[in-house]
């Protein structure tokens, strides 16, 4: 049976996947601390360090991926339109978790792997967690300057959040600029998508075990009314 090489540029990327997902939660503690800690500390030009080296790293595996895979410039963003957004908006990364997932499974090879269920509402929930506090600190840092927004507090961004995710949107705190608007819309498309990938595969789930019950059943076997399973 011919297996088909591995390219370069995929090496690169399977190699790689792990350190900069590491990197992006450094990308993203240290945006946190930016954020989040007072003026004039020592932590946050810190922070500002590490966030600064982090996002060079992106931009360096993006040009190597970039020069590996041979292709031209404008083909290659336009089949890793993805990745480029993520260059661009490295607290996006989260978005990459079905590969990081399958990148820490490949290391441990003598685990079995998961069924698809448990897989699906695995990388849905976790990517919602990282999307969700990024997102409240985008929306927090774009709004807390404008004495209009109703959002004060980064207590009032993660209820906006959790609202805008959960497509609940309750709508007693929302945000009013440009920015933090753009970063509500994005939190939107997601939440659709994640909501009904955990929704769909949880039901799909339920349905294969009520049936696989269903076939382990006797057959003839009736239980009356009331009775004990």
């Amino acid at each position: 049976m011919h297996v088909e090489a591995e390219t370069r540029d995929v090496a690169w990327e399977r190699r790689t996947e792990l350190p900069l997902f590491y990197a992006s939660l450094v990308f993203l503690a240290g945006y946190a601390v930016r954020v989040l800690v007072p003026a004039h500390s020592v932590w946050r030009d810190i922070a500002g360090l590490a966030v600064l080296v982090t996002w060079l790293a992106f931009i360096v595996d993006y040009l190597v991926r970039l020069v590996l895979s041979r292709a031209r410039p404008l083909r290659f963003v336009r089949r890793h339109w993805l990745d480029t957004v993520i260059v661009l908006l490295p607290t996006l990364r989260a978005l990459r978790m079905v590969k990081v997932h399958d990148a820490v499974m490949a290391k441990r090879r003598d685990h079995p792997r998961r069924g698809l269920y448990p897989r699906v509402i695995t990388y849905a929930g976790l990517s919602s967690v990282l999307l969700g506090f990024s997102g409240s600190l985008g929306i927090y840092h774009s709004e807390r300057q404008d004495p209009q927004s109703p959002i004060r507090t980064f207590w009032d961004s993660v209820w906006c959040v959790v609202q805008t995710l959960t497509t609940v949107g309750y709508g007693d705190v929302t945000p009013v600029t440009p920015v933090g608007r753009l970063i509500a819309i994005g939190l939107m498309i997601c939440g659709l998508g994640l909501l009904g990938a955990v929704t769909g595969s949880f039901s799909s789930w339920l349905i294969q075990i009520f049936r696989r019950d269903d076939e382990e059943e006797p057959p003839g076997k009736v239980r009356p009314p009331g009775a004990p399973q």
